[in-house]
């Protein structure tokens, strides 16, 4: 019996599609605007689709499941393995088509709209941990170019400044306590940014036994298991715990923003999970 597989490669605006009837072989291509993407499958019989794990992706299949398709999302880096020659949308949708052939390459679980409002509140939060420590770290390389030395400690930054301001001659210029000041306000709001979304977690928290479960691990607090279960899921897809470990560190990395690139990588990267 004849089964239809379609590669997707997602865009913003122009999708390029690739349909096959026979493995190996590709039967038709399409570019299909934003507006008649949905329309095209709802037509189509029920098919197998490839789409690259990527931003969007997890919406994309959503929509396209209730019309009987099968959605399969495929690791970004498998998928590149199979791109010939230059990268373009159809040797992409190609590279897909061979990539989902291969029985070793592991789909990534579609996430519910529930886990990926929950990892968008890590990604926030990520985010303005990595801007709260650039400008930490910058308002202690300026203010060691006056000879002020500030404790280790994000707690001490704000209050050591703010204290120098109080002084009868502090050592810090008058053409630059003004920009200081403003950059202490930055820096309390985005704590008071972080703060608000950890309350929205813990709130969350209490609605989740799976999460009161994880936080019975030693080591778990409320960040990292609200992070493994929007970026993780069920973890029965992992064939053992050495498999899982190895995301485990990403997703502690993400949840705990260690550091601006670390954050960002996690940011882009979270799709295929």
């Amino acid at each position: 019996m004849e089964h239809t597989t379609i590669a997707v490669d997602l865009a913003k605006s122009v999708f390029q599609v690739a349909v096959s009837h026979r493995a190996g072989h590709v039967d038709e291509e399409r570019r299909l605007s934003r507006s008649r993407f949905l329309t095209y499958f709802a037509q189509r019989p029920p098919a197998t689709i490839l789409l690259e794990a990527c931003g969007s992706a997890h919406h994309w299949a959503r929509q396209l499941q209730p019309f009987g398709h099968t959605v399969r999302l495929l690791p970004a880096h498998d998928v590149h393995r199979y791109v010939r020659r230059n990268k373009t949308d159809r040797t992409d949708t190609r590279a897909l088509l061979e990539a989902g052939r291969n029985d070793e390459i592991r789909a990534v679980p579609v996430k519910t709209v529930d886990q990926q409002a929950i990892a968008s509140l890590h990604r926030l939060r990520s985010t303005w941990l990595a801007a709260r420590t650039s400008r930490l770290n910058t308002v202690r390389g300026l203010l060691r170019e006056f000879g002020v030395a500030i404790p280790v400690g994000a707690a001490h930054v704000v209050p050591q400044v703010r204290a120098l301001f109080g002084e009868s001659a502090p050592p810090v210029p008058i053409l630059l306590q003004a920009t200081l000041a403003d950059v202490c306000e930055e820096i309390a709001t985005l704590e008071a940014n972080m703060q608000r979304i950890e309350r929205q977690l813990e709130a969350l928290a209490r609605q989740m036994p799976d999460v009161a479960l994880l936080q019975t691990v030693p080591g778990i607090g409320v960040i990292t298991a609200t992070a493994l279960i929007a970026l993780v899921g069920d973890i029965q897809r992992f064939p053992s715990g050495r498999h899982f470990a190895s995301r485990r560190r990403k997703i502690h990395r993400h949840s705990v923003g260690a550091s601006g690139r670390s954050a960002s990588k996690a940011t882009s990267t979270c799709a295929c999970w």
